[in-house]
């Protein structure tokens, strides 16, 4: 196919979205002849998720094969994961754990603060010390649990932004949700996971028997609702910080369910 050709794919809104997603959730280099755009990049979340749990899973594989120990591997991986997302929901975790700290009252101006508090703090050490946790136990799991975790990770920002009013009218991440046309924008992620179960089941997964595998994937369904949904009660909304805070705290709960159930 010729520059030309990919010129005009850029006429199609999907690519331009996807485009647009790519850089928006990581820090990675995208096709340069595309031009993005970014009203609809939520519906490709789930996409972009999948990919870099990919990359982590790839690096998990290589470094075994390597010889190094899980320990280092598991530190590593998740290092590599903040990196290509350049830290984005980790920020919003922070920030979203400050405002929930600081009470009603004071919750959006906390949440706006470029400092960061106490209960940022904890909320970040607490959630790399269960990853890594996690990924230790995981172990040759790894490579099938990640790609999941953070598949269902970047799902839970849909039910915020369907469900819930945005904090603050000239936000950072309103676009996101003003651009919402509902759950039409699922056929990206029912695609993605159609994907994941034909995988499933036609690749051969050591020490797991693939109804275990399926399970475990269909299980990211309900975290996906409920931590967006506590989130968003006790804010009384949601905003781009608690957008990433919901991804975090559920990619970090698959993480520890799959450790525990695989």
């Amino acid at each position: 196919m010729n520059l030309l050709k990919f010129r005009t794919l850029s006429n199609f809104t999907w690519p331009r979205d996807l485009a647009g997603a790519w850089i928006f959730y990581t820090v990675l280099p995208f096709f340069p002849w595309i031009k993005p755009r970014f009203e609809r990049i939520a519906r490709f979340a789930p996409l972009i998720g999948i990919v870099i749990g990919l990359v982590q899973a790839g690096l998990w594989v290589l470094l075994s094969r390597i010889g190094w120990e899980k320990e280092s591997i598991a530190l590593l991986t998740i290092g590599v994961g903040i990196w290509i997302t350049g830290g984005l929901h980790l920020d919003g975790l922070m920030d979203t754990a400050d405002g929930l700290a600081a009470g009603k009252v004071k919750c959006l101006k906390a949440m706006k603060d470029s400092r960061v508090g106490a209960g940022g703090v904890q909320a970040l050490i607490i959630i790399l010390l269960i990853q890594l946790a996690a990924l230790i136990k995981l172990n040759s799991l790894v490579p099938l649990a990640i790609p999941i975790a953070t598949f269902w990770g970047r799902c839970a920002p849909f039910w915020a932004i369907q469900k819930f009013s945005y904090l603050h009218k000239n936000g950072a991440g309103s676009f996101h949700k003003l651009h919402w046309k509902r759950f039409s924008e699922l056929k990206a992620t029912l695609i993605a996971i159609t994907v994941f179960l034909l995988i499933l089941n036609l690749t051969p997964i050591k020490s797991i028997n693939q109804f275990h595998a399926t399970i475990g994937l269909l299980s990211g369904v309900f975290p996906a609702f409920i931590f967006p949904e506590l989130i968003g009660h006790k804010l009384g909304g949601h905003n781009g910080d608690s957008y990433g805070a919901s991804v975090v705290c559920v990619e970090t709960f698959m993480l520890l369910f799959l450790a525990l159930f695989l």
